[in-house]
């Protein structure tokens, strides 16, 4: 907002207390970071410099939206029972893990309190439980096996990251929790969590010292109770420029929103480059500023660095859509998986090309920056004969 020449006042509420911070790295580097990696030194945003009235430790309980009745502003309610109006607003809010009832003996790795107290407890011998092995319970379980953990992963899917890639790609990467040192146990679903472990479906106990949640996050939105529209999801929908449908003045940016993208339609929030690239569409937005006509439309980005790999995802794979790969996955050297459009498989344009709509790199650091190039200049296609073969350039594949 500054930056795009607003003089005018900005508040800004907080619900940890504590300044903004970069959250991958609290799985990442769990045990080699003892401090959040604060924005302002990573991105030289310092947001009391910036905002006029900074409240870390209130955050929004209330939102009633202002109506065609003569109230000319929004009314924000906190938890200290503030009422704040607003001519604009922007949800920001972010999203919540996933615990549910009855699993109160289990911890989450959600924020830096999580994470501070989940570092001072793994140590070598520990015997460490991690429900779900998505993003952060895979890079959880290859941090604490690498400090003489005892790790064990129950996943109720078929395969790790089976919601995220796909059952394909997921069996391709169920073979490195062994490699890492780490037990994995899928098609398991857990019924009960103690302290002390959790008991399976199949009668099955699994002890443990320690027990976390990670089956994931949602959109952190209950509070606003009907103000705004929201998906099955519990995200808020809202255009290229993160406007809330039928809410003017109100905008949601990152994790708490689904928004429209050029080129892959409905993207839900969640990905690091939403929270680096959204906001400044949405700030133009807001001060009634013309969009930018020379800004990329940034694919959705994910990175993630598990059990001895590094793995990037751009756009956003589809349910059941046909993966083709790239090198041979359980061999050394880097792989790649596409996911091709479901509308468009078995295609090819004039070129050979075939769109595709998301794109796997493992261990294959030299062709992010071709492929992150090639998803923000828009709809993704590739030639798939040049791309099966690892021989050749990958940038040559993408037309």
């Amino acid at each position: 907002m500054r930056r795009q020449g607003f003089t005018g006042t900005l508040t800004l509420l907080g619900a940890e207390g504590v300044a903004p911070y970069d959250r991958p790295p609290l799985s990442k580097e769990l045990l080699t970071r003892t401090e959040p990696a604060w924005l302002e030194a990573e991105l030289g945003v310092d947001v009391v410099a910036l905002a006029d009235d900074v409240r870390l430790d209130d955050p929004a309980v209330g939102l009633l939206p202002a109506v065609e009745d003569g109230r000319l502003a929004h009314v924000v309610t906190t938890r200290s029972g503030a009422r704040l109006e607003a001519d604009a607003v922007v949800l920001a809010v972010g999203s919540a893990p996933v615990r549910p009832a009855g699993w109160e003996a289990a911890r989450v790795l959600h924020s830096a309190a999580d994470a501070a107290a989940l570092r001072a407890l793994v140590r070598p011998g520990l015997r460490l439980t991690v429900v779900g092995a998505g993003w952060i319970g895979a890079e959880l379980a290859g941090v604490a096996a690498a400090a003489g953990a005892q790790v064990t992963v129950v996943e109720a899917g078929a395969t790790p990251l089976e919601r995220q890639f796909g059952p394909v790609v997921g069996a391709h990467v169920a073979p490195w929790y062994a490699a890492a040192g780490v037990r994995l146990v899928t098609g398991a679903a857990v019924v009960e969590v103690r302290p002390d472990g959790v008991l399976l479906a199949d009668g099955t106990d699994v002890p443990a010292d320690v027990v976390l949640a990670a089956i994931g996050a949602r959109p952190a939105t209950s509070w606003l109770d009907g103000a705004v529209p929201l998906d099955a999801r519990g995200a808020v929908p809202v255009d290229a420029t993160g406007a809330v449908e039928g809410v003017p003045g109100v905008w949601a940016v990152g994790d708490c929103a689904t928004r429209e993208h050029p080129h892959l339609g409905r993207v839900p929030g969640g990905h690091w480059s939403a929270a680096l690239h959204d906001p400044e569409p949405t700030a133009r937005a807001v001060l009634g500023l013309a969009p930018d006509a020379d800004a990329p439309a940034h694919a959705p980005y994910v990175f993630s660095q598990q059990l001895g790999h590094d793995l990037a995802l751009f756009g956003v794979p589809p349910q059941g859509a046909e993966v083709v790969l790239r090198g041979e996955p359980g061999t050394p050297g880097g792989w790649a998986a596409f996911y091709l459009d479901p509308g468009t498989a078995g295609t090819a344009a004039d070129d050979g090309a075939a769109r595709v709509r998301a794109v796997l790199l493992v261990d294959s650091a030299r062709d992010v920056g071709a492929v992150r190039r090639a998803a923000n200049r828009g709809a993704l296609r590739v030639d798939l004969d040049v791309a099966r073969d690892p021989g050749r350039r990958l940038r040559d594949a993408l037309v």
